[in-house]
């Protein structure tokens, strides 16, 4: 009860708008994928182009090594959870779920039983009888789950089913997400504009932008080795310096900036390319004085707690903004507003990368 999914050369085109543009990504047979991407990226385009509700433009989609073309939604191996999920107010939990296999002629008691089955393997065991209504957020992204592993899909579509739960449910239902794509070994292709949703959930991520895929790998190298500027600053976050490459030697070279003149690491395809420095906040250190390489003057112009971490904002002489963190397990010394410190980095922490940076997505 699982395959894999490829997507050859994909296209899309709305008129003279290109929604997705020469998509290739083969997903893994019982892999948990995710399109991860601002909203107009193209990411729902190719669920819907999967499910079969739309039909692409150009190139070949193939579930389990079989061409889609022409092949109707229904007859397709696959379920796709929607945004809104689309549960029946007036029928009991059992029968929401059994839903698609009624229509398929299936018997009562045949129905009944899958229900319950389901019901477990979600762990809502007692919830059969009840209705739609009397049950929380997080209960019914289950029950949805459970509707559409009913009909023993062979690939769940999932278009951003938890963006209407509040933070602690959403952190919640990953989790609970992810166990069940475990324990079903279904093939998962997840749609998503939250990092944190892709990243904790995913084998692997594929980050669009305007159509086009940008990357695609694991949560880890998406986030430590993004492929241009575009994932560096959608992913995480990032103090970013504009300036041009002063010489390279081997996989590091001296980047030049109005902020000062920096050692980095360079990342792929930044020959004769528009680049910047990416630096995460994680990833530097205020200090009294001076390092020996990478360093900064900067003032503080102030220190927000965010709970596990302390985000700390200075300003450079150039009158550029960066951002710090500390975590906040007591060892940390905390500066005040107005302190002047120096903010210094290791070369293997900032990387070089060619390429537009992110317009964050105001929903991520």
């Amino acid at each position: 009860m699982t395959a894999g999914v490829d997507l050859d050369n994909v296209c899309a085109d709305f008129g003279t708008f290109r929604a997705v543009d020469r998509v290739n990504v083969n997903i893994q047979p019982g892999e948990f994928f995710s399109f991860l991407g601002p909203s107009g990226c193209g990411k729902t385009t190719i669920l819907r182009m999967i499910s079969g509700f739309t039909n692409p433009s150009e190139g070949v989609i193939r579930i389990g090594g079989k061409d889609m073309k022409n092949t109707r939604p229904n007859q397709r191996p696959t379920a796709l959870i929607f945004q809104n999920l689309a549960l029946f107010p007036l029928m009991p939990v059992w029968e929401n779920i059994a839903f698609g296999l009624e229509v398929r002629g299936v018997d009562k008691n045949t129905r009944r039983a899958k229900a319950e089955e389901l019901l477990r393997l979600v762990d809502l065991p007692d919830a059969a009888d009840k209705r739609v209504s009397q049950l929380s957020g997080g209960q019914k992204q289950r029950v949805a789950i459970a509707r559409a592993l009913a009909v023993e899909p062979d690939v769940m579509l999932l278009d951003e089913p938890l963006s209407a739960l509040d933070l602690k449910l959403r952190q919640h239902m990953r989790a609970e997400l992810r166990a069940i794509q475990k324990r079903t070994q279904v093939t998962f292709i997840y749609i998503t504009h939250d990092q944190g949703e892709a990243l904790a959930m995913s084998d692997r991520v594929g980050v669009m932008s305007q159509g086009k895929l940008q990357q695609v790998a694991t949560p880890r190298e998406i986030y430590d080795a993004p492929a241009n500027g575009f994932v560096a600053s959608f992913v995480g976050e990032n103090n970013i310096f504009s300036g041009e490459v002063a010489g390279a030697e081997g996989a590091f070279a001296t980047f030049r900036t109005a902020s000062g003149t920096f050692q980095a690491r360079l990342g792929p395809n930044t020959t004769g390319a528009k680049t910047r420095l990416f630096l995460r906040p994680e990833h530097v250190t205020l200090q009294a004085g001076p390092g020996a390489l990478n360093s900064i003057p900067v003032e503080v112009t102030d220190v927000a707690f965010e709970g596990n971490f302390i985000s700390i904002q200075s300003r450079d002489s150039s009158g550029q903004m960066l951002v710090a963190e500390a975590r906040n397990d007591g060892a940390a010394t905390v500066p005040k507003p107005g302190e002047k410190l120096h903010m210094v980095f290791d070369p293997a922490h900032a990387l070089i990368l060619a390429g537009d940076t992110a317009a964050k997505d105001p929903d991520a």
